[in-house]
């Protein structure tokens, strides 16, 4: 009997425990569900984030329309005519640059004698004045007889080329015509990689005009393309194809960012890598055409290099970044403020200095008489130097690029390099210039003179380098006799000619 009052206790001590135990759990907020009875997730959570999904879509494509739609009356379709001789040799087509000679020059190729040709091109432009100014490629209108422009809304004008730079390959074209729609021009330096941008334009024919493709800026300050002299390209992923050249690359406000000029490609389509040369650039140039008659660009004064793995292990630089100072001209911006040979430039103006393509863009497109500050390297010890650029004559950058033209006699040449040698099989440690280019018609074609001959003496004073042929030939006028001393493969021989009028 005591054992089983015993053991009735026990159970009740024991039930109390457990009623306690749920008691307090319950005040700690201690209870879970069981595994029979699973968490019920509220069902809004799930359908309330595919909501704001859909949501952040549905915005982004309604600002691509809005943008599509405010910026489209603004680009325009150009159409451009040239005539061919008939006794001239057709050099190819504008895109031969994207799909080579035999998908658009085959229509034109072995002209026929009884008349001349035209060849027809096509390509975009950028309203970005009321006035009816217009900018685009150089080489959408290079060498063009006839030029049309046709707005969104289907009227046509004859255009008028204002200006043109080759080197930046942008030009600036007017039409006479009221209620159009410019372009608002925004800020190049500020866009972002990552950013998304529009390309607008009338690829391949003129049926798909105000073509609007979407992507993203892939990557800025893209130099040594080797499209044009100066560049610094926007690469985007918006697809660009043959007749965008010209057109608008442009941002989620509506404003101009870039004129679309290329694209990168080894199967003659898009492949996702297209180029536009910054809105920031193609200010400067429009501007100094309307303003001045011409591009204006800042010097310098330097050679410069990149700097290699290897120049950086010897110089025992701890990265290869900057460039560095091979020769400093004489007389130029970058002597007056004290730069010199083997320095290090290492930034300019606070932004850093990749290449030396990317510096002389930055360079060229300052304006003359402006203060540079470069930070440099010297003697291990970073030195900050203040330049007052001055300006870029076309002498002055002939010599600085190793090359130049004499228009008067039609010759081109330059300092030979292993590059030239290799191409026009040049023994080595010959002094001279290399003729690298000769115009027909002229008094240089007239005398027998050709590409890859080395003109080693004019006037019986010898020529070492590019610097020498301009300095003797600047000295004659017209009416001058001049003696040219050449090389061809393994004679030597001597022309002579009247120099003309200017």
């Amino acid at each position: 009997m005591k054992k089983r009052n015993l053991l009735n206790h026990a159970w009740m001590f024991v039930f109390a425990g457990i009623l306690i135990g749920l008691i307090v759990a319950a005040g700690f907020h201690w209870t879970y569900n069981s595994q029979a009875e699973p968490v019920a997730v509220p069902a809004s959570n799930s359908a309330s984030t595919e909501l704001q999904g859909a949501s952040v879509a549905q915005q982004l494509s309604d600002n691509f329309a809005a943008v599509a739609k405010k910026v489209n009356p603004s680009v325009v379709t150009i159409f451009t005519e040239t005539e061919i001789k008939a006794q001239q040799q057709f050099s190819g087509s504008p895109f031969d640059q994207f799909f080579g000679n035999d998908f658009f020059g085959q229509f034109f190729q072995n002209p026929q004698p009884q008349g001349n040709l035209k060849q027809m091109g096509l390509g975009s432009g950028v309203i970005v004045n009321s006035k009816g100014i217009i900018l685009t490629n150089n080489h959408v209108v290079k060498d063009a007889d006839h030029i049309k422009v046709k707005l969104m809304d289907g009227r046509e004008f004859k255009a008028k080329v204002k200006g043109t730079d080759q080197q930046t390959d942008l030009a600036v074209i007017t039409i006479d015509a009221k209620g159009l729609t410019p372009l608002p021009l925004g800020d190049s330096d500020k866009a972002r990689v990552g950013d998304w941008v529009l390309a607008i334009g009338s690829p391949l024919n003129p049926q798909l005009e105000h073509t609007v493709t979407a992507g993203i800026i892939s990557a800025k300050g893209r130099s040594g393309v080797g499209l044009t002299k100066y560049e610094d390209y926007i690469q985007t992923d918006a697809a660009i194809n043959p007749g965008n050249s010209g057109g608008a690359l442009v941002n989620l406000q509506g404003e101009l960012v870039g004129i679309n000029s290329a694209i990168a490609t080894q199967t003659g389509g898009f492949m996702g890598i297209g180029f536009a040369v910054p809105v920031n650039l193609a200010k400067k140039v429009m501007s100094d055409i309307i303003e001045k008659g011409k591009v204006v660009r800042g010097w310098l004064g330097v050679y410069i290099q990149n700097i290699t793995p290897e120049l950086a292990k010897a110089m025992k630089l701890k990265t290869a970044k900057g460039v560095i100072v091979s020769k400093v001209q004489k007389g130029s911006p970058a002597e007056k403020a004290g730069l010199k040979e083997e320095d290090v430039i290492l930034r300019l103006n606070g932004k850093e200095v990749h290449n030396s393509s990317e510096l002389s863009t930055w360079v060229s497109s300052t304006s003359p008489k402006t203060t540079i500050t470069l930070e440099v390297l010297r003697n291990d010890k970073v030195q900050t130097v203040h330049v007052k650029l001055g300006e870029l004559s076309p002498s002055v950058q002939q010599l600085a690029s190793g090359e130049a033209t004499n228009s008067r006699i039609g010759l081109q040449v330059s300092n030979i390099t292993k590059a030239l040698a290799k191409k026009y099989s040049l023994p080595s440690g010959l002094s001279g210039v290399v003729v690298t280019g000769v115009k027909p018609n002229t008094i240089a074609a007239d005398v027998g003179v050709q590409e890859g001959d080395v003109i080693m003496k004019v006037n019986r004073r010898a020529v070492n380098n590019v610097e020498d042929f301009n300095k003797i030939m600047g000295k004659t006028k017209a009416g001058d006799n001049v003696m040219f001393y050449l090389r061809r493969g393994e004679g030597n021989f001597f022309v002579a000619f009247t120099l003309p009028e200017k």
